[in-house]
């Protein structure tokens, strides 16, 4: 029988920082490209995007873009301050990692799928996935500002 691998309960600062810059920079590249895909969309005159009865896709789609985007930004700024910060207990850490994470999925998928499927007006049952994204984001924002707050 092989000895068992021992475990740490402390998250790794270091596994966690290339996982957000990994994610980051990689989604930045796809929100980005959605911007050019959108803006295309525009340039083009494409009916289904712009005309006034698909206003609402025209703006979750244009939300799903702006939040991807900035939550991108935000992944890169979180992978860059587990470089800086010591001491961050794991457990905290890898709640904030997850949160981040899932957050950064659920907002923008859940405005862009809102858009998808547009009904008299409103936006489509993906728009669920947002407040939950949200509550998410809150969640490892506080964590890690007072993470940040404690290392002083």
């Amino acid at each position: 029988m092989a000895p068992r691998k021992a475990t740490s309960k402390h998250a790794k600062p270091r596994e966690s920082a290339r996982t957000h810059l990994h994610f980051g920079w990689w989604s930045l590249l796809v929100f980005l490209s959605l911007g050019i895909l959108l803006e295309g969309f525009h340039g083009l005159k494409t009916g289904w995007y712009l005309d006034v009865s698909n206003s609402s896709r025209r703006l979750m789609w244009t939300l799903a873009h702006a939040h991807g985007t900035l939550l991108a930004l935000i992944n890169v700024g979180f992978g860059l301050t587990l470089t800086v910060v010591t001491g961050w207990p794991g457990t905290t850490l890898r709640t904030a990692s997850r949160c981040l994470l899932a957050a950064s999925l659920l907002i923008p998928a859940g405005f862009f799928l809102g858009g998808l499927f547009i009904y008299a007006g409103d936006p489509g049952l993906g728009a669920l996935l947002v407040p939950p994204g949200a509550v998410l984001l809150f969640v490892a924002v506080y964590l890690t500002a007072r993470a940040v707050s404690k290392a002083g």
